[in-house]
């Protein structure tokens, strides 16, 4: 299946991996004069709505809107997207420099000021960077060997959840760009911690593991997003899939590497044709339960770095082609929001349990559907492929 915007008859260079990052490009840019002010930022549209809700600097989705901006300008080089990447970022750098509430600083701060360092190599982001991780840094508990993801629950004296694999990328960043190299051993401990005990026997994931905050004593799982705690939460797979890919990077831990592979075969295993997963695997209302398009391109992210990272060929192929099957899908006319609302995808799925975000679009699907386009179109550059057709 082609994407709406491809075909493969024509004779052009332009692929369909461009036409969509186009179609985005044109979208996202009217979506930026929508926004009056630069201290918020688009977070959700729920069914039946067509403009974004908008969130302050403090909320955990905060990062991904500039980290949009940053993309459609690297996609582009379009000077005015710069310049509303740059406004958007700006205002976030408060985080770096201030007590740290949660974990969702990578989230954040790497998403935003990490893509604009990426592109400008502007050093005044750097230090933003350098301090953001610092300040992650002190939620970190020695006795237990992780982050303590989220303070504001007292229930869990101290709680790590599969999330948090990925802002470990911010800690390994900065161990190597001028950081404490204390960093790197925070984030590789948090790595081997969360593995030992949010991963499963058979490489499904919790959601959350809860730790006594004095002694380190391990002391339960549970799925909190998922539907049931022995559930398998669509979206913290795919967190756990991307996180111990790029744990496996920076470290070279053989065990992280085969983590990853674990975790997304098991994903494989379950899901639907179309490559976007319900919420939980496990809800017992499947096939008439939400999907989430925000899995979807997670694992479409974790999946094409992962097939830069195998050795064997035919994992490579297997996980790149993977990727490209899910991405065609969210191309598609099946999950393209189009006129419908502002964002880029529908259908995701927030929050089930609190019935929160519920199918709705969720700027986070946008941000790494965008990252999965960006590096899908690079990884077949480098691949000498001729044609970036997306047909399954």
């Amino acid at each position: 299946m082609l994407t709406s915007f491809g075909n493969s008859k024509k004779e052009s260079t332009t692929s369909d991996v461009d036409l969509v990052l186009q179609a985005n490009t044109e979208k996202i840019s009217q979506t930026i004069n929508t926004i009056k002010v630069r201290d918020s930022f688009p977070r959700t549209i729920l069914k039946g709505e067509s403009a974004w809700e908008l969130v302050g600097v403090r909320d955990w989705c905060s990062g991904f809107w500039p980290g949009v901006l940053w993309y459609v300008y690297e996609f582009s080089g379009d000077e005015s997207l710069k310049q509303a990447a740059v406004e958007f970022t700006e205002p976030l750098k408060t985080i770096a420099y201030s007590k740290a509430s949660d974990h969702d600083i990578g989230f954040q701060v790497y998403c935003s000021f990490g893509n604009g360092y990426r592109l400008t190599g502007n050093e005044a982001y750097k230090k933003v960077m350098l301090a953001a991780a610092d300040t992650l840094a002190t939620l970190y508990n020695p006795k237990v060997g992780t982050i303590h993801s989220c303070p504001m629950k007292p229930e869990y004296p101290h709680n790590t959840i599969i999330d948090n694999m990925m802002n470990l990328e911010l800690l390994f960043w900065a161990a190597k760009n001028g950081g404490d190299k204390r960093l790197y051993d925070i984030a590789e401990r948090h790595a081997e911690v969360t593995m030992k005990y949010l991963v499963r026997p058979d490489y499904s994931t919790y959601h959350l593991g809860s730790f006594d905050d004095e002694t380190g004593e391990f002391l339960r799982d549970v799925a909190h997003q998922g539907y049931a705690d022995d559930s398998m939460w669509a979206r913290g797979q795919t967190w756990g899939i991307y996180g111990f890919a790029f744990s496996y990077r920076e470290t070279g831990r053989q065990e992280f590497l085969e983590t990853s592979i674990k975790l997304a075969d098991k994903y494989l295993e379950n899901l639907p044709e179309d490559g976007v997963p319900f919420w939980d695997f496990d809800d017992p209302k499947i096939p008439n339960a939400p999907k989430d398009a925000s899995a979807a391109a997670v694992a479409a992210c974790g999946m094409l770095e992962l097939s830069t990272l195998v050795k064997d060929k035919k994992l490579q192929e297997k996980y790149f082609n993977q990727a490209k099957h899910f991405i065609t899908t969210l191309s598609s006319e099946a999950y393209l929001s189009k006129e419908t609302n502002e964002a880029l995808l529908l259908y995701s799925t927030g929050n089930h349990p609190r019935n929160s975000e519920v199918d709705a679009s969720i700027i986070y699907a946008d941000y790494y559907y965008m990252e999965a386009l960006l590096r899908l179109k690079k990884l077949n550059a480098t691949r000498n492929t001729e044609s970036l057709n997306l047909q399954n």
